[in-house]
């Protein structure tokens, strides 16, 4: 387990701005990764293999997108004990995002906000730092997702030129990459999960990594992450869509927004994407959803609220095959990796 128990880390990191504490603690696990300073935050990796989309992985928790945005954190998320980590959204060009403030904390709904909207370094410096991670290259198990979206600057009938450049520069890198149209945050984009509009992505998307997979003789799984704030008829469509262009799985879901469940609490009429228990059950109904719509067989990463064990398990009852985490994290600390990590490879012993 962790040198230090979260639980005396997390009031200092409350304390500060949010943002201004994402950073520091983006900034010290980058300096601290490899060194001693990990032990920190290590923990065991819990062993659950699970094979999805011709993956295997090491257990069925992993590390949402958003929180390492420019892959400089692989190696110190890797030690938390994670089956499988994914950084980005990267897009072409770096870019600042949203002006600030742009992230909030309800924690009396255990709940974030964030309009952070893409800010990254660009695909230039996103392969840079994806290359100097040492974790895969020893050998170790843990899988590694690449996400990539489009620059706000893209107009959104474009934005399948930025998708392409994205997926030509992570493909040789990547154990999966996620494509994603459901971030609230990039004016438009969600326009992208439409049926016309994400037929035509999806369609060109699968053409280029045939191309891809020609030229450099590895297929490399596709993921698509799509919003919670989808009626069931859209749904329905996604899932078509997904088995038509031969999409190798699903990521349900990215952040809400939806207020209901925050209703009158301080920072809940801020515009963005909220995250964290809000937004659980949201995430469980498409996820159902698509479990009847693409049968059993059909790859489907379940994210969204997961802030103590049992929500986890919860997550795969409902149809997910693996999880991820990412408000979690911030509110319980790497003991969450290790925790449900253990309760679902107890749920999957009690199937057996």
């Amino acid at each position: 387990m962790s040198l230090i128990p979260y639980a005396l880390v997390r009031p200092f990191l409350f304390n500060m701005d949010p943002e201004a504490a994402h950073d520091f603690t983006m900034n010290t696990l980058s300096r601290g990764q490899n060194t001693p300073l990990q032990a920190v935050w290590s923990n065991e990796m819990v062993s659950d293999p699970v094979t999805l989309a011709g993956l295997s992985f090491p257990n069925r928790v992993g590390m949402a997108a958003g929180l390492d945005k420019n892959a400089r954190c692989i190696d110190a998320l890797a030690a938390m004990g994670f089956g499988f980590v994914e950084v980005g959204t990267v897009t072409p060009k770096g870019q600042p995002g949203n002006p600030k403030p742009r992230m909030f904390r309800i924690p009396a709904a255990k709940a974030l906000v964030n309009r952070l909207g893409f800010n990254n370094d660009g695909l230039d410096a996103f392969i840079a730092n994806v290359k100097q991670s040492t974790v895969r290259q020893q050998g170790k198990p843990m899988l590694l997702g690449l996400n990539i979206g489009k620059n706000a600057a893209t107009a959104i009938e474009d934005a399948t030129s930025d998708y392409l450049t994205c997926l030509e520069g992570v493909y040789p890198h990547a154990d999966y990459v996620t494509v994603n149209i459901s971030s609230p945050n990039t004016k438009n984009l969600r326009a992208l999960q439409s049926d016309e509009a994400l037929d035509s992505l999806l369609g060109a998307i699968a053409e280029r990594r045939e191309a891809l997979a020609a030229a450099q003789g590895r297929r490399v799984p596709i993921f698509v992450k799509i919003a919670p704030d989808l009626d069931d008829a859209q749904v329905e469509v996604i899932a078509a869509t997904l088995r038509r262009h031969g999409m190798d799985g699903v990521i349900a879901t990215n952040t809400t927004i939806s207020r209901e469940a925050v209703k009158g609490m301080p920072h809940a009429e801020e515009a963005g994407g909220l995250s964290g228990a809000p937004a659980f059950e949201a995430s469980n109904r498409v996820i159902r959803l698509l479990r009847a719509a693409l049968g059993k067989d059909f790859p489907i990463i379940g994210v969204g609220g997961i802030m103590r064990a049992e929500d986890a398990v919860a997550k795969i009852q409902a149809g997910a095959d693996v999880v991820q985490i990412y408000s979690g994290l911030i509110y319980a600390g790497p003991e969450l990796v290790v925790q449900s990590a253990r309760a679902l490879r107890a749920l999957g012993t009690q199937a057996r």
